[in-house]
């Protein structure tokens, strides 16, 4: 085996069979297995979440009552109204979808580029913040060291990606279980340790709450919990990420992804709200350098084990597991942040590449790009915690937003015909009133600081899918014309009755490699005809089925391609006969173009001694490197692996002016 083949293999594993039946059984997830892959980031939230709630409240901590709940609430309204939106696109893209078909393109594109930057942000958060819990363990780390190791997290997670969805859940499994087991029971603990003070605790905060009402009115009162609870927004970020990703779960997919849902509702509201809790229940106060969970902790365990080494070492397990969760989390958005950015590529927002399959059927564009951006916002800001968190959670809220509003639009329009509607669109409204309020309150808080770089990035972005999508369209737009005058030909026809005549393997023969029965493949023929007349006797028509993400959805989507690649081809076949010639044709059903239209090409130089192989390409008046971006070198590419191998290769510009 070469060396390149043989360090993709120990790297990357064996390539997958797309065409499998059980190729969609193997790599999709039962329920637990998703509540791990895209339920950490809403449980590492924790990390940071509930503490920056609880200290907004200030010395008012008997409100922490009220905003425990509220949080525990908040997070059941939204899982269950993302639930919702999961019965209404079961094949998945989330709020990218949702606010696409329901509020218009320009919402669904705003709506995932917001995604898009709050999966980038949660992945350099993620693991930088990672770094600096590990770190306090072993010493202490310079922050250009901190910087470094972050980074190379990133690159780690890139290759487990790579890799596969199910293999890289699978590594970091052990984590989240670790984390799992030890936090949920500490707080049950926490809780139950003081339940005989509950009565007290309820009278108690009846009485802070009218001194706080007296002090600060009632909307003093109300003002302070609004931003405690918004300064906790950070602790609902990842709750979209099921709805995004429905694509790699178990079928049946909706049911699946509804269990998932309930997972982590029920997961991420027992912690959110039990560490509030259990931070007034135990007193806990801010100390210089250590976190509002570690001093929990060891309070906690103190309570439990007493002061001796058992006591440290259940802080410990549970400080560690806390950050190493911190790196599922990350991983949680490089399941799926490149699937939204694969649904954006198939309605051109961006370059189309990005929708296509790996060898292990992966969207690898997509992981590698998100883990530079991702490298790329640790190196802007310099490693710094602060600086990130002051970035991250304003886009996801502005999703939430879109999705709840694009939700209550079809609620209403359905109202006639759906007796459920009330109900369903209380439940929208709901998630639609918290989302706009976090939404506005922490842009208002956080924007000064720092956000404002978080809204220029996704300004940015916009901007350039929407550059990208006119570029498409007009690319387009002359594709249909020309396809709408060649296709519409009138088909020539043979003779009646004529026998169709046998390919002659010693004839000239014209190879022409083509995608879809479109006005390119049409203008090769035909260009081959006007400048080689009557030369080539034999016509061969080559094509791959592409599986990319938009396809690989089920065996009865690879049939559907199969059928419509054999279809179109079919058509050049009968094209090419009423012109004359022995026509044939050849596809297969493939992930790399490149290889699998090499391997056709190979075999029909086996069937024929004179082959030539004919490839058509878009040229610009201007090529520049925004147009190799968007637009693939395959001709390039076949031509020198064919030429390589010996077969003679020619390509046919076909000029592009827009």
């Amino acid at each position: 085996m070469p060396v390149r083949e043989l360090t993709k293999r120990i790297f990357l594993g064996k390539s997958r069979d797309p065409l499998d039946p059980q190729v969609f059984h193997q790599l999709s997830l039962v329920a637990f297995l998703a509540w791990v892959g895209l339920g950490a980031d809403g449980l590492s939230s924790s990390a940071y979440g509930p503490e920056e709630a609880f200290l907004a409240l200030g010395t008012h901590t008997h409100l922490a009552v009220f905003l425990a709940v509220a949080t525990a609430l908040t997070v059941i309204l939204i899982s269950a109204s993302y639930a919702q939106l999961i019965e209404l696109f079961p094949s998945g893209g989330g709020g990218y979808l949702v606010a696409t078909h329901l509020l218009g393109e320009t919402a669904g594109l705003v709506s995932g580029a917001a995604l898009l930057i709050d999966y980038v942000l949660t992945i350099s958060t993620s693991c930088v913040a990672g770094v600096a819990a590990l770190s306090s363990f072993f010493g202490e780390i310079s922050p250009s060291r901190q910087l470094a190791y972050a980074c190379l997290s990133v690159v780690v997670l890139v290759v487990l990606n790579m890799r596969g969805v199910r293999e890289s859940i699978q590594v970091l499994l052990p984590i989240f279980l670790a984390f799992l087991l030890s936090h949920v029971g500490i707080l049950l603990f926490g809780m139950f340790r003081h339940v005989g003070a509950v009565p007290e605790l309820v009278a108690q905060t009846a009485h802070e709450t009218r001194s706080t009402w007296a002090e600060l009115g009632a909307w003093g009162t109300i003002m302070l919990l609004l931003k405690a609870f918004s300064l906790g927004g950070g602790t609902y970020t990842g709750i979209e990420a099921v709805s995004n990703g429905l694509q790699i779960l178990r079928e049946p997919r909706v049911k699946t992804g509804k269990r998932t849902m309930a997972y982590m509702a029920v997961s991420l509201s027992f912690m959110a709200g039990g560490l509030i809790l259990c931070y007034l229940l135990a007193n806990v106060r801010k100390a210089e350098g250590v976190t509002l969970n570690a001093s929990l902790y060891q309070i906690l365990s103190r309570e439990l084990f007493g002061t001796g080494g058992v006591s440290a070492a259940f802080v410990l397990v549970l400080l560690v597991s806390e950050g190493l969760l911190l790196f599922v989390a990350a991983q949680s958005s490089f399941l799926a942040g490149p699937r939204v950015l694969a649904n954006m590529a198939i309605d051109s927002w961006v370059p189309h590449r990005f929708s296509l399959l790996s060898e292990r059927l992966v969207t690898q564009n997509g992981v590698i790009l998100m883990g530079a951006a991702a490298i790329a916002m640790l190196v802007y800001a310099r490693g710094s915690i602060h600086i990130l968190v002051l970035m991250y959670s304003i886009n996801v809220f502005l999703t939430f937003t879109l999705s709840q509003l694009g939700m209550c639009v079809h609620w209403w329009q359905v109202r006639k015909t759906d007796r459920t509607w009330v109900r369903r669109f209380a439940v929208n409204g709901a998630g639609l009133a918290i989302s706009v309020t976090i939404l506005v309150v922490s842009t208002a808080l956080k924007f000064r600081e720092g956000a404002w770089m978080t809204v220029v990035i996704t300004g940015a972005l916009v901007a350039l899918c929407i550059a990208v999508k006119k570029h498409y369209g007009s690319v387009s737009l002359l594709m249909k014309r020309a396809d709408d005058v060649l296709t519409t030909l009138p088909m020539p026809k043979t003779a009646p009755g004529a026998a169709v005549p046998a390919p002659e393997r010693g004839a000239p023969t014209a190879v022409f490699l083509v995608s879809g029965f479109n006005g390119l493949g049409i203008h090769s023929l035909l260009q081959v005809q006007k400048y080689w007349p009557r030369y080539y006797r034999n016509a061969v028509f080559l094509s791959v089925g592409v599986v990319d993400s938009a396809k690989f959805k089920g065996t009865d989507e690879m049939e559907n391609l199969r059928v419509e690649t054999e279809r179109d081809l079919e058509k050049y076949v009968e094209f090419a006969r009423g012109l004359g010639m022995n026509a044939e044709q050849h596809y297969t059903i493939g992930i790399d173009l490149l290889d699998e239209i090499v391997a056709l090409c190979k075999s029909v130089k086996e069937q024929y001694d004179r082959p030539v192989f004919f490839a058509s390409k878009l040229i610009f008046p201007n090529e520049n490197l925004a147009n190799r971006l968007l637009h693939n070198q395959t001709p390039f590419a076949v031509q020198r692996r064919l030429q390589f191998e010996g077969l003679q290769t020619v390509i046919l510009p076909i000029q592009v002016s827009i």
